[in-house]
């Protein structure tokens, strides 16, 4: 049996937005290097591909934060979710994958039917500082505007550990997601503050 959740899912079925920043993508795609990707939430632990290459990477002018409302994947409509976007302002250290030549084609079509099926995401390439010394790399990486009515905004700390509590979607709970997130990270030496607080929170909550 075929438990691929892409198995049968086409580029032509997205939305026409989603589609015309694939378009957009493609023509400002530098191939040089093959495909690279900033990995900065499910991507970590769940990329879908296999990278040929994989970094730590800094880039400035982006955060991460649980602040992207999921209706399927991690909740529900009738109690939503989160999962991870990024938010312009500070910075944030993920992982940069680089995929080889010739498959990145494909996968990068693999991923925008995975991350662009609604088309909440802004996509954009931005600069990626190597750990390693490599210098700046320009990376793909799934953005979010405040103006996306996907952003959930600022949380207060009761509505969180709500969310915490209840939401659950296809893939397990909004809290599962937080928790593998934090694994992920802490797995390549980094520590993103707020997402510890936020788990932190709720285990002083008993969840």
């Amino acid at each position: 049996m075929n438990h691929d959740p892409l198995a049968g899912a086409r580029l032509e079925d997205l939305p026409a937005h989603s589609q015309a920043l694939l378009s957009v993508a493609e023509r400002q795609w530098d191939r040089e290097h093959g495909l690279m990707m900033f990995a900065y939430g499910s991507l970590m632990w769940n990329p879908g591909f296999e990278p040929a290459q994989t970094l730590v990477a800094k880039v400035q002018g982006y955060h991460r934060a649980l602040r992207l409302r999921s209706l399927v994947n991690r909740g529900s409509a009738e109690q939503p979710g989160l999962v991870m976007t990024l938010l312009s302002g500070g910075s944030c250290r993920g992982l940069l994958y680089r995929v080889e030549p010739s498959e990145s084609e494909a996968t990068l079509r693999r991923l925008w039917l995975r991350e662009m099926v609604v088309g909440t995401y802004v996509p954009r390439w931005i600069d990626c500082q190597c750990a390693d010394g490599l210098g700046v790399r320009k990376a793909l990486a799934f953005t979010l505007s405040r103006r996306s009515p996907g952003w959930a905004g600022e949380l207060p700390d009761e509505h969180l550990l709500h969310i915490l509590r209840h939401a659950r979607g296809r893939y397990g709970t909004t809290l599962d997601y937080l928790e593998r997130a934090v694994a992920s990270l802490r797995e390549h030496g980094i520590r993103d503050r707020a997402l510890e607080r936020q788990l932190a929170l709720a285990r002083q909550h008993g969840l």
